[in-house]
Protein backbone atom coordinates (compact mmCIF):
# COMPACT_ATOMS: atom_id res chain seq x y z
CA UNK A 1 0.00 0.00 0.00
CA UNK A 2 0.95 3.54 -0.67
CA UNK A 3 0.16 5.62 2.04
CA UNK A 4 -1.40 9.05 0.93
CA UNK A 5 -2.64 9.90 4.75
CA UNK A 6 -2.71 8.66 8.46
CA UNK A 7 -5.20 9.89 10.89
CA UNK A 8 -6.42 8.21 14.29
CA UNK A 9 -9.59 7.56 12.24
CA UNK A 10 -7.85 5.54 9.45
CA UNK A 11 -4.88 5.62 6.80
CA UNK A 12 -6.05 6.45 2.85
CA UNK A 13 -3.90 4.06 0.96
CA UNK A 14 -3.51 3.23 -2.87
CA UNK A 15 -3.53 -0.46 -3.29
CA UNK A 16 -0.16 -1.30 -5.74
CA UNK A 17 -1.57 -3.95 -6.92
CA UNK A 18 -4.93 -2.89 -8.62
CA UNK A 19 -4.46 1.32 -7.87
CA UNK A 20 -7.72 1.31 -5.91
CA UNK A 21 -7.80 3.97 -3.06
CA UNK A 22 -8.91 2.18 -0.06
CA UNK A 23 -9.30 3.05 3.90
CA UNK A 24 -7.91 0.87 6.20
CA UNK A 25 -8.42 1.03 9.53
CA UNK A 26 -5.68 0.31 11.75
CA UNK A 27 -5.59 -0.46 15.51
CA UNK A 28 -3.32 1.93 16.69
CA UNK A 29 -2.33 1.31 20.70
CA UNK A 30 -4.41 4.18 22.67
CA UNK A 31 -2.05 7.17 22.99
CA UNK A 32 0.06 6.29 19.71
CA UNK A 33 -0.51 9.16 16.91
CA UNK A 34 0.13 7.21 13.53
CA UNK A 35 3.50 7.52 12.41
CA UNK A 36 2.84 7.00 8.76
CA UNK A 37 3.66 9.98 6.19
CA UNK A 38 2.52 10.72 2.81
CA UNK A 39 3.91 8.24 -0.27
CA UNK A 40 5.24 5.75 2.81
CA UNK A 41 5.01 1.98 1.40
CA UNK A 42 3.56 -0.06 4.03
CA UNK A 43 2.32 -4.00 3.98
CA UNK A 44 -0.52 -4.98 5.60
CA UNK A 45 -2.62 -7.71 6.55
CA UNK A 46 -6.24 -7.57 6.79
CA UNK A 47 -8.08 -8.48 9.82
CA UNK A 48 -10.30 -11.90 9.38
CA UNK A 49 -13.70 -9.84 9.79
CA UNK A 50 -12.32 -6.47 7.83
CA UNK A 51 -15.25 -4.92 8.48
CA UNK A 52 -16.12 -3.64 4.86
CA UNK A 53 -20.11 -3.27 5.31
CA UNK A 54 -19.82 0.53 6.20
CA UNK A 55 -21.92 2.17 3.68
CA UNK A 56 -20.81 5.66 4.31
CA UNK A 57 -17.27 3.98 3.73
CA UNK A 58 -17.91 1.27 1.42
CA UNK A 59 -13.86 1.69 0.41
CA UNK A 60 -13.32 0.98 4.65
CA UNK A 61 -11.11 -2.39 5.60
CA UNK A 62 -9.74 -3.28 8.89
CA UNK A 63 -6.66 -4.18 9.28
CA UNK A 64 -4.80 -6.71 11.49
CA UNK A 65 -2.02 -5.29 13.44
CA UNK A 66 0.02 -2.34 12.58
CA UNK A 67 1.29 -1.37 8.87
CA UNK A 68 4.75 -2.95 8.24
CA UNK A 69 6.87 0.49 6.81
CA UNK A 70 8.95 -1.14 3.64
CA UNK A 71 10.33 2.06 2.43
CA UNK A 72 8.76 5.44 0.03
CA UNK A 73 8.23 5.65 -3.38
CA UNK A 74 7.91 9.10 -5.49
CA UNK A 75 8.38 9.95 -9.10
CA UNK A 76 6.88 8.93 -11.98
CA UNK A 77 5.11 5.53 -10.83
CA UNK A 78 3.42 7.59 -7.91
CA UNK A 79 2.54 10.64 -10.53
CA UNK A 80 0.95 8.08 -12.42
CA UNK A 81 -0.95 6.51 -9.58
CA UNK A 82 -2.27 9.57 -8.17
CA UNK A 83 -3.45 10.72 -11.59
CA UNK A 84 -5.67 7.63 -12.49
CA UNK A 85 -7.12 8.51 -9.42
CA UNK A 86 -8.19 11.98 -9.79
CA UNK A 87 -11.75 12.61 -9.40
CA UNK A 88 -13.37 14.23 -12.47
CA UNK A 89 -15.41 17.77 -11.62
CA UNK A 90 -18.28 16.95 -12.83
CA UNK A 91 -20.77 17.19 -9.87
CA UNK A 92 -20.82 17.91 -6.25
CA UNK A 93 -17.72 17.01 -4.22
CA UNK A 94 -18.06 13.35 -3.12
CA UNK A 95 -21.20 13.16 -4.70
CA UNK A 96 -23.62 15.63 -2.41
CA UNK A 97 -23.85 19.18 -1.77
CA UNK A 98 -22.89 20.89 1.26
CA UNK A 99 -20.18 20.10 3.79
CA UNK A 100 -22.43 16.71 5.93
CA UNK A 101 -24.79 14.45 5.45
CA UNK A 102 -26.86 12.17 7.94
CA UNK A 103 -24.90 8.75 8.19
CA UNK A 104 -28.82 7.29 7.21
CA UNK A 105 -28.50 8.59 3.75
CA UNK A 106 -25.89 7.02 2.75
CA UNK A 107 -26.44 3.34 0.64
CA UNK A 108 -22.86 2.44 -0.32
CA UNK A 109 -22.76 3.57 -3.68
CA UNK A 110 -20.85 6.58 -3.65
CA UNK A 111 -16.87 7.12 -2.67
CA UNK A 112 -16.11 7.97 0.70
CA UNK A 113 -12.82 9.68 -0.45
CA UNK A 114 -11.49 11.95 -3.58
CA UNK A 115 -7.99 13.13 -4.74
CA UNK A 116 -9.07 16.63 -6.07
CA UNK A 117 -6.98 18.72 -7.99
CA UNK A 118 -8.77 21.89 -7.29
CA UNK A 119 -9.35 24.57 -10.08
CA UNK A 120 -8.81 27.78 -7.97
CA UNK A 121 -6.16 27.55 -4.98
CA UNK A 122 -5.61 26.17 -2.71
CA UNK A 123 -5.29 28.66 0.00
CA UNK A 124 -5.07 27.28 3.99
CA UNK A 125 -6.97 29.59 6.60
CA UNK A 126 -6.45 29.27 10.33
CA UNK A 127 -9.66 30.37 12.08
CA UNK A 128 -7.51 31.55 15.64
CA UNK A 129 -11.09 31.90 17.64
CA UNK A 130 -11.39 28.04 16.85
CA UNK A 131 -7.93 27.26 16.55
CA UNK A 132 -9.11 25.06 13.22
CA UNK A 133 -7.24 24.90 9.76
CA UNK A 134 -9.54 25.09 6.70
CA UNK A 135 -8.57 24.33 3.34
CA UNK A 136 -10.46 26.83 0.44
CA UNK A 137 -10.46 25.53 -3.21
CA UNK A 138 -12.42 25.62 -6.51
CA UNK A 139 -14.33 22.32 -7.53
CA UNK A 140 -16.37 22.47 -10.76
CA UNK A 141 -17.96 25.86 -10.47
CA UNK A 142 -18.13 25.49 -6.32
CA UNK A 143 -16.69 27.27 -3.83
CA UNK A 144 -15.54 25.12 -1.31
CA UNK A 145 -14.45 25.10 2.32
CA UNK A 146 -13.24 22.49 4.36
CA UNK A 147 -11.43 21.62 8.06
CA UNK A 148 -8.38 20.52 7.35
CA UNK A 149 -7.11 17.21 9.57
CA UNK A 150 -3.69 16.91 8.41
CA UNK A 151 -1.16 17.58 11.12
CA UNK A 152 1.57 18.13 8.07
CA UNK A 153 -0.68 21.31 6.71
CA UNK A 154 -1.65 22.49 10.29
CA UNK A 155 2.09 22.53 11.28
CA UNK A 156 3.02 24.27 7.99
CA UNK A 157 0.43 26.95 8.62
CA UNK A 158 1.35 27.22 11.87
CA UNK A 159 5.34 27.42 11.62
CA UNK A 160 4.80 30.15 8.69
CA UNK A 161 2.90 32.51 11.35
CA UNK A 162 0.13 33.64 9.27
CA UNK A 163 -3.47 33.05 9.20
CA UNK A 164 -3.30 32.31 5.30
CA UNK A 165 -1.58 30.84 2.80
CA UNK A 166 -1.95 30.20 -0.66
CA UNK A 167 0.33 30.55 -3.55
CA UNK A 168 4.27 30.60 -3.55
CA UNK A 169 3.64 31.33 -0.06
CA UNK A 170 1.96 27.73 0.57
CA UNK A 171 4.40 26.08 -1.71
CA UNK A 172 7.46 26.98 0.31
CA UNK A 173 5.48 26.59 3.78
CA UNK A 174 4.62 23.09 2.62
CA UNK A 175 8.33 22.39 0.70
CA UNK A 176 6.22 21.16 -2.36
CA UNK A 177 3.44 22.75 -4.84
CA UNK A 178 0.06 21.49 -3.60
CA UNK A 179 -1.32 20.00 -6.74
CA UNK A 180 -3.87 17.51 -4.99
CA UNK A 181 -6.24 17.29 -2.13
CA UNK A 182 -7.42 14.78 -0.05
CA UNK A 183 -11.06 14.67 0.52
CA UNK A 184 -12.76 12.20 2.72
CA UNK A 185 -16.04 11.79 4.58
CA UNK A 186 -15.61 11.06 8.30
CA UNK A 187 -16.97 8.17 10.65
CA UNK A 188 -20.11 9.45 12.15
CA UNK A 189 -20.03 12.52 14.57
CA UNK A 190 -23.27 12.91 16.32
CA UNK A 191 -25.19 11.22 13.24
CA UNK A 192 -23.45 12.94 10.73
CA UNK A 193 -20.38 12.28 8.27
CA UNK A 194 -18.69 15.72 7.45
CA UNK A 195 -16.21 15.92 4.29
CA UNK A 196 -12.58 17.02 5.50
CA UNK A 197 -9.20 17.07 3.65
CA UNK A 198 -6.88 15.03 5.10
CA UNK A 199 -3.74 15.54 3.28
CA UNK A 200 -2.39 18.30 0.70
CA UNK A 201 0.12 16.33 -1.59
CA UNK A 202 2.28 17.24 -4.19
CA UNK A 203 2.64 15.61 -8.08
CA UNK A 204 4.08 12.92 -7.20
Amino acid sequence: MLVLASTPEDTAAVDLASGALIRLRVPWPEGHQPDLASFDVVEVVLAEDPETDDLAQPEAATVAGLPRHTGTLRGRRVRRLLQALAASPDGPLLGFPGPSAPYWEFRGQRPSAALVVPSRGPQLIRRRDEGSTWVRFGWDRDDVWLPVESAEATRALHAARRDRLSGKALASALGFRPHYLLVGLTRPRDGYCLKVCTAVLPRG
